[in-house]
């Protein structure tokens, strides 16, 4: 048995390693970098299963900032899984990055390209297990840092510039409400631990306004994080200008460490009906925007940050009803789903782009590639038998049980317009005549390995969501 900081301390090592063998091994081919990286993560990710049980009776300061029950081990999985499958993402990517990088070697950055993931992953397991501000701040920095340089990676892009800047100053900006957010909490009520702030709001006679207005800065800074409206000003620019890769991350990564802060944090402020009142307002809008503005949409990265919008959409639902099972699933659905979205979009725009004509005939190229594009978007839309399905069912399910009926009217509603413009896709994967080219898409044995077990995580979920119930336990 194993204590549960040294599994954020061996990804740190594993990252530092790469990097200090990117830096003295000039002849190394730099691939093996990242098997290096997916063997480590995959050791780390079957320790978690060997990790000791906090002690309660623990009184050391540490565990008045760090959490290790079950529900954080539970989202380092999701921390490991989500960075193992954008690092077999990134060897597919890996020749487009070397053309966006200035370098004096065929492969320059791309060492580096491999190592940040592992400090962003860092970053999502502490926040995962933070229960402080001051460790919730110290990851979310650790984090986006890391993603500043992850968007902007392939510098020679003018497209990956404008994003990394659009998402460096809309990130600052979300950073400064987040900590002048804490500053209020901690000067209304003196704390910043979350179990004592709960305390505090829970006594009579309290004065909870200047509480109220920091934790309403605080699901500011976070609306920022999880892209919600009217906080998601920078996500398709960004989602359409970085390696499609990093997309992925920021799609799932980020997003699900977001929303395990967002119900750490608004534990102890939900006891106030104005705060579940914004959230009402924040999910609605966030549905409706998220999927109409996607319906028009040509570009399929841009689609697929507009669908991250919505997804939010269903997610806050769920956070509304705080039904933290709920969350749990539907991450790990929307997980899989997108991974595997974007897992064929790497392999599909290299030769075509981004835009949707790039699929026109992908059933005839690639009938592999396109039963995987179809699984996935047949999950997001909400297809019975897939994840995506049970998800949303469990969400609705949450919603009506806290009798938050106008929520569940508008999300089902919605679900419409996702079924239009996902399906658009598998049309033009099935029903278009290709552009130009026929020429077959080879697909690595890892790759194809990566897909297939996407593919059977989406079904066997779709029906048999025991395993998700039971790790939260």
């Amino acid at each position: 048995m194993i204590s549960a900081p040294y599994l954020e301390v061996a990804v740190l090592v594993l990252g530092t390693v790469i990097l200090l063998i990117e830096s003295f091994s000039a002849k190394l081919d730099r691939r093996y970098l990242g098997y290096a990286a997916l063997l480590g993560l995959t050791f780390i990710f079957l320790a978690t299963f060997f990790v000791a049980p906090q002690s309660t009776t623990s009184s050391a300061p540490f565990w008045n900032f760090y959490s290790a029950d079950a529900t954080s081990l539970f989202f380092k999985r999701i921390a490991l899984a989500t960075t193992t499958g954008v690092i077999v993402m990134m060897l597919d990517f890996a020749p487009l990055v070397s053309s966006g990088v200035q370098g004096t070697t065929p492969q320059s950055g791309l060492g580096e390209f491999f190592a940040l993931p592992l400090f962003t992953c860092a970053g999502l397991m502490w926040m995962s297990s933070a229960i402080d501000f001051v460790l919730i701040f110290v990851s979310l920095e650790l984090v986006t840092i890391s993603f500043y340089v992850l968007v902007g990676f392939t510098r020679r892009n003018p497209a990956s510039l404008e994003a990394a800047i659009k998402y460096l100053v809309l990130s600052a900006v979300a950073t400064g409400f987040l900590v002048y957010g804490i500053t209020w909490i901690f000067g209304a009520t003196g704390e910043t631990n979350l179990q004592k702030i709960t305390t505090v709001l829970s006594r009579s006679g309290f004065e909870q306004n200047a509480a109220l207005f920091g934790g309403v800065l605080v699901i500011i800074a976070l609306g920022f994080k999880i892209a919600a409206v009217p906080f998601h000003i920078w996500v398709a620019d960004v989602y359409q200008g970085a390696p499609t890769p990093v997309t992925a991350y920021l799609s799932v990564g980020s997003k699900a460490a977001g929303f395990i802060v967002l119900l750490r944090v608004l534990e102890p402020f939900l006891i106030l009906p104005q705060m579940q009142t914004l959230l009402v307002a924040i999910a609605v809008l966030t549905l409706i925007y998220g999927n109409l503005a996607a319906l028009p949409q040509t570009n399929v990265k841009r689609l697929l940050a507009y669908s991250s919008i919505a997804h939010a959409g269903y997610l806050l639902v769920a956070v509304v009803s705080f039904s933290g099972r709920a969350v749990a699933f539907y991450l790990v659905a929307y997980l899989l789903m997108t991974l595997l979205s974007f897992a064929v979009l790497v392999l599909v725009s290299q030769p075509g782009g981004d835009q949707l004509e790039s699929f026109a005939g992908l059933s005839q190229r690639s009938p592999f590639l396109a039963f995987a594009m179809l699984v996935a978007m047949a999950s997001l839309a909400g297809v019975p038998f897939t994840a995506g399905f049970l998800g949303k069912f469990l969400v609705f399910d949450a919603a009506i049980a806290t009798h938050h009926f106008g929520l569940v009217v508008v999300a089902i509603g919605t679900v419409g317009a996702g079924f239009y413009y996902y399906f658009k896709v598998v049309r033009a994967i099935y029903w278009d005549a290709p552009a130009s080219s026929t020429d077959k898409i080879i697909v690595s044995p890892l790759t194809r390995v990566a897909l297939i077990a996407l593919i059977a995580g989406t079904f066997v979920l779709g029906v048999y969501p025991q395993p998700i119930f039971d790790a939260l336990r």
